[in-house]
């Protein structure tokens, strides 16, 4: 069994138990399927593996309309018709034809890799059925020339999915499985620092009591999440905004809330609020 020492990275914290998943299934040679909200950093996590381990990154962004082969191999048969009728050359030889997709490039790479599929979920429902010959047995075959492709290393597989399909009980069994929930203040308040090292404490302390109060309010339709929390930050220095100010009004709200629903009730709360506060004092 091969151990990984996988520990994070400068620019990538993790926590214990998301550290020793990634090495255990790499050890195990497992892939290692994440799943979580967005901004909880699934899909930099395999940057940061690969860096950490010193291997290159292969990325292979899944979308609606993917399929399993094109991983593998995709055949050019209009370049090869192309060719044929106006080329010069003989097209006989097919493989020349013959395209890796990104599992075929992380199967042939001379240097072991960690090949991210992300967001596996958006493609059909077979999409992962389709991937477990070839996930389980490193190899995949290639009928147009013959040739049997096998990985000359296993790759660190690691995939991504937001929940928006079940992923088949099948596919699921042989994954080792996480779900890396989303930062409390303390975490949150570390990887800010990593971006942000000089950032007034007292600004951060009160931008993140403001920023998960949005967070925690119900009925919203899209939390903001750790990139909106960044952006929002660096709005708030580059506005001059005082850290006392922060609680009380939220500015540039609309950095944090993409959703015109989710900005107007976020707006009304913040008014009952201060209504509440007022009154209080009133009293």
């Amino acid at each position: 069994m091969k151990k990984m020492h996988f520990d994070g990275t400068a620019d990538y914290i993790v926590s214990d138990e998301l550290r020793d998943v990634v090495n255990i299934a790499a050890a195990l040679g497992r892939p290692l399927l994440v799943k979580g909200e967005p901004g909880t950093g699934k899909t930099m996590l395999a940057k940061a593996v690969a860096d950490s381990l010193g291997m290159p990154l292969i990325i292979w962004n899944i979308k609606s309309t993917t399929k399993a082969r094109e991983g593998l191999y995709v055949y050019d048969t209009v370049q090869r018709l192309y060719d044929s009728q106006f080329g010069d050359h003989d097209v006989s030889d097919i493989s020349q034809y013959i395209k890796p997709g990104k599992l075929g490039e992380a199967f042939a790479s001379e240097k072991q890799v960690v090949l991210l599929i992300d967001e596996i979920d958006k493609a059909d429902l077979e999409f992962p059925n389709d991937l477990l010959w070839e996930l389980d047995m490193m190899s995949f075959y290639i009928p147009e020339t013959g040739e049997t492709v096998t990985a000359r290393h296993r790759p660190v597989v690691i995939i991504t999915s937001n929940a928006e399909k079940e992923l088949p009980d099948a596919f699921l069994r042989r994954c080792i499985f996480h779900y890396i929930a989303f930062p409390g203040e303390a975490l949150m308040t570390e990887i800010v620092r990593v971006h942000f090292p000089d950032l007034d404490r007292r600004l951060l302390a009160e931008a993140l009591k403001a920023f998960y109060w949005l967070r925690e309010l119900s009925g919203l339709q899209k939390k903001p999440a750790t990139s909106e929390l960044l952006d929002w930050l660096q709005a708030l220095v580059i506005g001059g905004v005082p850290y006392d100010q922060i609680t009380a009004e939220i500015p540039f709200m609309g950095v944090l809330l993409k959703k015109n629903q989710d900005l107007d009730m976020a707006l009304r709360r913040l008014q009952m609020q201060k209504g509440a506060v007022s009154a209080g004092r009133g009293r």
